[in-house]
């Protein structure tokens, strides 16, 4: 019975404690384009920045400020694919102050820089518009003629 109880105390405090990291985690999502730093998203949850950074690396094994890099670079990936923009405003859009750390970062975190990654999106891009026998895998073709 007295189990229960400690449960019961518990139980509730977890949940918050996960609440306020989520709460961090979505204020690294909405503001990912800014200039933002450990005490900006430590006092959105409500903690000191190390017990925070200590408590969100446990949760979600990785660091704010990893995490926040991953969010630029997806955003980057996205915006990449679009033909307007260039490889230097998307650096600054997603909220990197220099393209050679924006670049680097990038290469190491897709395999490919983001010149190389605008030039082989908009290559596929191309082949599935003109040709589409291009897609289709060999395996395939040769499983269809039997």
């Amino acid at each position: 019975m007295q189990d229960n109880k400690k449960q019961k105390i518990f139980i509730p405090e977890y949940v918050t404690l996960y609440q306020r990291l989520y709460r961090s985690k979505e204020f690294i999502d909405d503001c990912y384009n800014e200039p933002i730093d450990l005490n900006a998203i430590a006092r959105e949850a409500f903690f000191s920045p190390y017990h925070f950074l200590r408590l969100f690396k446990k949760v979600y094994n990785r660091t704010p400020h990893q995490y926040l890099t991953e969010r630029r670079i997806d955003k980057a990936k996205e915006l990449l694919k679009k033909n307007e923009t260039s490889v230097t405003e998307v650096c600054f859009d997603v909220g990197f102050e220099s393209l050679g750390s924006f670049s680097s970062l990038f290469t190491r975190n897709v395999g490919i820089s983001p010149v190389e990654f605008k030039r082989q999106y908009e290559r596929r891009i191309f082949l599935s518009v003109h040709f589409p026998e291009k897609l289709i895998p060999g395996c395939w073709i040769w499983y269809i003629k039997g």
